[in-house]
């Protein structure tokens, strides 16, 4: 099975890129599903039951959110309107929404889990690791089930820790949320794929997403901004692809992608 997950989209730069090169990736990379964070969707605030809607409609298969959900004060409700629509798992029982879904392929059974990270993320969320704990010997991998985790998290050192201890339970752990593509794409000794973040699909000529000026500001002078604007121009698309196999749900191979905008491009080649 082939796993295209694609990082935080970023306003309407990320979105209009996303539209623009998921046609071309499907024919070149022929994803099995298609996972999509939309965090910072909805101009670097969440996302809304309008873009949601439309950025499935283009042929993705599911979305992630993150510590933003709940941004948008009409998904607090609107959430269980889109099934296709993961919050964070880890968050407490009754809350609006689902953490963790799965669809079949053929034969094939995927279950996406979404984590929230507890490391500088301040008490948004309950621990991961007691969650995943719980719930992962009934979810975890074996012949024709693929299991993967999209972990939304600040530090690196939570990301990997996280997926070093599921190593041979799942197929792959992701991150998001830093808006900066990782370069440690590797696969753990027992076959789970990682890599600490995917990258942000918006503008990287920007500090993270957010206009420039404005973030330069607020670390030169401290100057006080009620929300960070994203920029309009043209954005990079950056995620990953994951292979794995359909006879154990182990990652076969990972590896890195980048089209369009300033950053250096990468397709995987399998």
């Amino acid at each position: 099975m082939k796993i295209l997950f694609v990082g935080d989209i970023i306003g309407r730069s990320g979105r209009d890129a996303l539209q623009k090169h998921l046609p071309d990736l499907k024919a070149k990379l022929n994803p099995d599903v298609i996972i999509v964070n939309v965090d910072n969707a909805a101009s670097l605030r969440g996302v809304t039951q309008k873009i949601a809607k439309e950025i499935l409609s283009w042929g993705v298969d599911f979305l992630t959110g993150g510590d933003h959900i709940w941004d948008q004060r009409e998904m607090v409700c609107g959430v269980e309107n889109i099934p296709e629509l993961l919050r964070p798992a880890n968050l407490p029982e009754g809350t609006p929404g689902k953490g963790m879904t799965f669809k079949m392929i053929g034969n094939d059974k995927i279950t996406i889990i979404h984590l929230g990270g507890t490391v500088f993320m301040g008490e948004k969320f309950d621990n991961p690791f007691d969650y995943i704990n719980g719930v992962i010997e009934e979810h975890k991998i074996s012949k024709n089930h693929h299991v993967f985790i999209d972990f939304h998290t600040e530090a690196t050192s939570e990301k990997m820790a996280m997926a070093q201890y599921l190593d041979g339970r799942v197929s792959a752990v992701i991150g998001s949320h830093t808006h900066l593509p990782t370069a440690d794409c590797q696969i753990f000794d027992n076959g789970t794929a990682f890599q600490a973040d995917a990258g942000m699909t918006g503008d990287y000529n920007t500090v993270i997403g957010a206009n420039k000026t404005e973030a330069i500001d607020h670390f030169l002078r401290k100057v006080p901004h009620e929300h960070f604007k994203p920029t309009e121009d043209e954005a990079t698309l950056c995620g990953t692809l994951i292979e794995t196999d359909d006879n154990t749900g182990r990652a076969k191979n990972i590896a890195p992608v980048r089209v369009g905008g300033r950053l250096s491009q990468a397709l995987p080649d399998f």
